[in-house]
């Protein structure tokens, strides 16, 4: 695929793109009004190794109070950049421009009208546009005066309703939205602006970032851009899907910052970001990505579309394709090719990042039959598990439930990680079914616009329950929504879990 280069841009004394090593990000979790607590949880990160934090301001009150957090952490001697994530306050974004180094916008919020069933023919969908561009301007005017930079925040799930009549929640609106709001910087002349196109379903993530990539580079644009699977989850299966998405596109030399979206503490995700930057960044000290050993073979064995060869599925593991023969069959239909992906000293841990970037990147354009994982260090049982997952994470094969679970921030209203080990434990066995917990009603309802179920957290520590992206049931105790969505998986989901 051809190769993309960035320019080089300030936020605060930091630089980001062009050949500047890939930059880490995270974001604090309490609220942002708790002034000591969140300039805590800022040091915790950098000490970490995070390069640029950022901070919920969902309103004006947040947004003012970002100038008692920077001026709190400038006593300390701590200069790391602060970025405002504004969400339905265009005003709140104003404010934080004269305080914070760097702003996170949703085009959603700058595009006119939220009328769900409003048709939009050429006319009118270019009035909106050039509304849309108004605006910003005030924005724009402001970021320039005080040197602060702007991201463009596009998640799957939050685009305006002019874009989803013309284009749906698709990959391909993703894209449009955001070269139309570059296209308003530049007629502004306003060149520092950060991209990032992030969804919780990983394929979708990697088509619309490569979308991109080509649309900007056939335009002669080149922004640079911050890479993320929002609302990945946690523990293995959230660094497996970070890695899925973020690790395949910095293997595609795509992405000049990151950040591993878990829902965990905040500073667990910086390890990992650092990882994932070492093994597939090539910017990371000049040095090349540390290749694996992998090679792919026909097989024409007759088992289920796609493979996993392992001991506990279908009794392959650690095996050369030539002891693979007895087992052929004659169907040529059959005829099939399985990845192996091979690694020697490598941990568990680190092989759970390296296999499912390698498999996302050697399988984009090409979905084999199947993968097989060898690493003579880890047991049969847990290459098999891997195998699993990766192949569940990229939509290939569902062997269990699947979850989507959003990174705490200082919006979040209940406690997502320990509900989400409790949803976990109870829902993991209905195959296929796509569960998701969220923080608050901001990210909640529209970025699990794809799952079946969903809990979106409200007030006093109650849940909203939603069923296919609609609110079914309102202020219940998770336990409730829990056993509530064991009913609807059993009456509106039986065909799928079978």
């Amino acid at each position: 695929m051809p190769k993309y280069k960035s320019r080089v841009i300030k936020i605060g004394k930091l630089l980001l793109g062009g050949d500047q090593p890939v930059r880490v990000q995270s974001m604090t979790q309490s609220p942002t009004m708790d002034t000591n607590t969140i300039v805590n949880e800022v040091i915790k990160l950098a000490a970490a190794g995070c390069d640029l934090v950022r901070i919920t301001a969902a309103n004006k009150q947040e947004a003012y109070n970002l100038k008692n957090i920077k001026n709190s952490l400038l006593k300390k001697g701590i200069f790391i950049p602060l970025v405002a994530d504004i969400h339905f306050l265009p005003e709140a974004a104003d404010i934080a421009a004269e305080i914070v180094e760097k702003i996170r916008i949703n085009p959603g919020n700058y595009s006119g009208s939220h009328h769900k069933n409003k048709i939009y023919d050429e006319k009118t969908y270019q009035e909106e546009l050039f509304q849309t561009k108004i605006k910003l301007r005030p924005l724009i005017k402001k970021c320039k005066k005080y040197g602060t930079t702007i991201r463009i925040g596009i998640n799957h799930g939050s685009l305006s309703d002019r874009i989803l009549y013309r284009y749906g929640n698709t990959a391909e609106g993703m894209v449009v939205s955001t070269m139309e709001f570059l296209t308003i910087f530049r007629e502004e002349n306003f060149n520092n602006v950060v991209i990032s196109l992030k969804a919780s379903n990983v394929p979708l993530m990697i088509k619309a970032n490569l979308l991109l990539k080509d649309k900007m580079i056939k335009s002669g644009y080149n922004f640079p851009v911050h890479l993320g699977v929002t609302e990945a989850g946690n523990g293995m299966q959230g660094r497996l899907k970070a890695a899925a998405g973020i690790g395949m596109l910095l293997k595609e030399g795509f992405g000049d910052t990151i950040r591993v979206s878990l829902s965990e503490k905040s500073e667990n995700e910086i390890p990992v970001a650092k990882k994932l930057i070492s093994f597939f960044s090539d910017r990371n000290n000049n040095t090349p990505p540390v290749n694996t050993n992998y090679f792919s073979f026909k097989t024409n064995i007759n088992f289920p579309y796609p493979l996993v060869i392992s001991e506990t599925q279908n009794t392959y593991s650690d095996i050369t394709p030539d002891k693979l023969k007895p087992k052929l069959s004659n169907d040529k239909t059959f005829d099939k090719t399985v990845i192996q992906l091979s690694y020697k000293n490598t941990s568990y841990e680190d092989m759970v990042l390296r296999a499912a970037a390698d498999f996302s990147y050697l399988t984009y354009k090409n979905p084999p039959a199947g993968i097989w994982i060898t690493n003579k260090e880890v047991s049969s049982e847990k290459n098999a598990f891997l195998s699993l997952e990766i192949l569940q994470v990229l939509g290939f094969r569902y062997s269990k439930a699947e979850f989507i679970a959003c990174p705490t921030c200082g919006r979040t209203l209940f406690d997502v990680e320990k509900t989400l080990e409790t949803v976990k434990n109870k829902l993991s066995t209905y195959k296929g079914v796509k569960i998701a917990v969220m923080g608050c009603i901001v990210n909640g309802p529209g970025e699990m616009a794809d799952a079946d179920l969903g809990m979106v957290g409200t007030v006093n520590g109650k849940v909203n329950l939603y069923l296919k992206g609609k609110q079914f049931q309102k202020n219940l105790t998770v336990g409730e929504a829990i056993s509530l969505m064991e009913v609807l998986i059993k009456t509106h989901f039986s065909e799928k879990v079978k």
